[in-house]
């Protein structure tokens, strides 16, 4: 019901937007209105020019379905049951699990030894040998 109500939402929202322009703007009959021609008084600047025509009703009509859609699309969304489809979500819903180490051996044998070089053996510079850093 949400993807109808939202197919009607752009259609309406198309259909005001096309009635809009093609309606004659009010401006055109500005100039004429304060004597620029044609004779019309200063009522006829502000719409006062009579009772609407097809293009005017249906724009109406357009706009109250228009808002009435807009405050059901509302209702809906603040009523709706929260679906959670995040992977955030569903890792913190999971209780989280222990892991379970073995208690280690009372016997040290267990260990293996590796072949480590003795420090005798490694030619290493003694710190006397290093030269001092350049100075400026």
């Amino acid at each position: 019901m949400d993807i109808i109500l939202l197919v009607l939402h752009v259609a309406l929202s198309l259909g005001i937007i096309t009635l809009v322009l093609l309606q004659k703007g009010a401006g055109a009959s500005a100039g004429a209105a304060f004597g620029g021609g044609g004779g019309g008084g200063a009522g006829s600047v502000f719409g006062a020019t009579g009772s609407s025509n097809f293009l005017s009703k249906t724009t109406a009509i357009f706009a109250v379905a228009f808002f009435i859609n807009s405050l059901v699309l509302a209702y809906l969304a603040a009523n709706r049951e929260m679906q959670s489809e995040s992977v955030i979500d569903a890792l913190i819903e999971q209780p989280a699990t222990e892991l379970s180490v073995p208690a280690p051996a009372n016997d040290i044998t267990d260990i293996p030894v590796a072949d480590i070089p003795v420090a005798d053996d490694v030619d290493v510079p003694a710190a006397t040998d290093v030269p001092p850093p350049a100075q400026e």
